[in-house]
């Protein structure tokens, strides 16, 4: 297996690996996700912010009446109170809304190849 893998690699066949852990198995537990409600033209500013923020997984865009979607992770509730204060203080933020992510049903890997949960068998 480890000479196949290595072919496909060498190839170019495989261009990387993605790992799906089973929620709760990674080095973090709780995810949350953050609506932010941006103050004026400072939406470009508040992104470079967030994304300095190492518990900030993932920074989307978007319409309607919020302008960022976050995706936070963190050890626990504690620190996810603390991130969401330290983002609460940043300038240019006219509000924020969060819901804490009790399980993924289905999701994607990093690769854009769908990740489904499913129960174990037994």
């Amino acid at each position: 297996v480890r000479a196949r893998m290595q072919r496909l690699l060498d190839d170019g066949v495989i261009q990387g690996f993605t790992v799906v852990l089973r929620a709760g198995k990674g080095a973090h537990g709780i995810r949350a996700i953050t609506m932010v409600e941006v103050a004026g033209p400072s939406a470009e500013r508040l992104i470079r912010r967030l994304q300095g923020f190492p518990e900030v997984r993932t920074l989307s865009t978007t319409n309607g009446r919020w302008d960022i979607v976050a995706e936070i992770e963190t050890a626990s509730l504690e620190a996810l109170d603390d991130i969401l204060r330290r983002i609460r203080l940043l300038e240019g933020i006219a509000g924020t809304e969060t819901s804490i992510l009790l399980s993924t049903r289905k999701g994607m890997t990093a690769s854009g190849g769908e990740a489904v949960t499913r129960p174990a068998e037994g």
